[in-house]
């Protein structure tokens, strides 16, 4: 008897009279989406696992994003016909092994060596102006490539609501993987999956191993040893990702756009919740300043800098992108602040030797990276100022002015 794959219920509270358990509402459609290098079996050994968790899973679809080399080894080791598998390819062993344990494979496990099955990641050859399939990930442009080809086949799945995304980031070189995942926290669902699979020593190394019951029957070598395919352990970790796609709905509503892009909207959308929820208390007369009541301890030169910024931006300044720009404003601010040092009080901050030397916008970027690291020292709600202080092309403050609060 074939098994079917379980349903998905609605929830008890959205059941009509003439809703059951046992109604014709089923789950979305999985789609495994991978990516792979040299070791195609990723995708055998994903499966069979998907397939003998608690809730069996049979993928709908199967989609590989790798490259020109990897593109060869999948059709060399999945759909090439093995004497050793009487001459089928290890792709059919495998659905038939599923049909054999009982499941319905039919209308599912959808692959092949179509270009649709089988995406190579595309970058653009600036000297010919075309786009040329990637052998390999050798360069940074290589990789900014394959972030903008992965983050499209990650929304083409999940901008469907009838499918449920299921990435695996096992094979494939480590930039691939850890790609794959950044595109999963920028545009996955909660109701999808990542996943990496685990397979026991020595069968993760050896690629004639697919599965625990591919057939032939013979042991398979490694290092002079024979090992049986079927005392193999193969587990499917859930790897946790945080989907952030409602917090950007405005990015994600837009066209694609590259990676970098979307990750800056995003890095730019969350700078700003974060700094509408920061009080800033920074006084002019002690170098003391508070983050939603932490206190943050500064150097002179570095509360004068964090002063600075926290003026213009209560005085909704202009803002600008580079660091040198701010420079003269920042000088005649250093002179200003010394001129209001107390003539008798020496131990005052305003007296301090530091602030006699000018400053440049070399020092300007140390001392904002010092500022980083001392309020993500401090802790708390402090360490949240590290995501809104000046960095490069948002030479500013990211607070609203009615938060910032001058004393003295």
């Amino acid at each position: 008897m074939k098994k079917t794959l379980p349903p998905i219920s609605p929830p008890e509270d959205q059941l009509t009279d003439e809703d059951s358990p046992f109604s014709s509402f089923t789950r979305a459609e999985p789609i495994l989406l991978a990516v792979t290098g040299m070791s195609p079996s990723v995708l055998t050994e994903t499966i069979w696992a998907l397939a003998n968790q608690p809730e069996p899973i049979i993928p709908s679809r199967v989609i590989a994003v790798t490259t020109t080399t990897g593109r060869d080894s999948i059709r060399h080791h999945l759909f090439t016909p093995l004497s050793r598998f009487s001459g089928q390819t290890a792709w059919d062993t495998l659905r038939h092994a599923l049909e054999e344990k009982g499941f319905d494979i039919t209308g599912r496990l959808r692959f092949g060596t179509t270009a649709d099955d089988i995406r190579v990641i595309t970058a653009l050859d600036l000297v010919s102006g075309q786009s040329v399939e990637l052998a390999d990930l050798r360069s940074p442009s290589d990789s900014a490539a394959a972030a903008d080809y992965l983050l499209e086949q990650v929304r083409a799945v999940v901008e469907n609501p009838d499918t449920e995304l299921i990435a695996s980031i096992a094979g494939g070189r480590k930039t691939m993987g850890a790609l794959l995942y950044a595109c999963m926290t920028l545009a996955g669902r909660e109701t999808d999956r990542l996943t990496h699979v685990l397979v026991s020593e020595p069968f993760e190394t050896i690629r004639e191993f697919y599965f625990p019951t591919q057939p032939g029957g013979d042991l398979l070598d490694r290092d002079g040893l024979a090992h049986c395919p079927s005392k193999a352990l193969i587990e499917l970790a859930e790897v946790t990702f945080v989907p952030l796609r409602n917090l950007f709905t405005r990015e994600l509503g837009q066209p694609a756009g590259t990676f970098r892009r979307l990750v800056e909207n995003c890095r730019s959308n969350l700078r700003r919740t974060t700094g509408d929820n920061l009080q800033v208390e920074i006084d002019r007369t002690r170098p003391h300043t508070q983050i939603n009541g932490r206190l943050l301890e500064l150097a002179p030169r570095e509360h004068l800098v964090l002063l600075f910024f926290a003026i213009r931006a209560k005085q909704a300044e202009t803002i600008v992108a580079a660091y040198d720009e701010v420079i003269a404003d920042l000088e005649q601010f250093r002179k200003e602040i010394r001129q209001t040092a107390p003539a008798q009080d020496w131990g005052d901050w305003r007296h301090a030797s530091g602030l006699d030397r000018s400053f440049d916008s070399r020092e300007l970027i140390r001392i904002l990276s010092d500022l980083r690291r001392k309020a993500k020292r401090a802790g708390g709600d402090a360490a949240f100022l590290a995501s809104v202080l000046p960095e490069r092309g948002r030479c500013s403050l990211d607070i609203p002015g009615p938060l910032i609060h001058i004393k003295g």
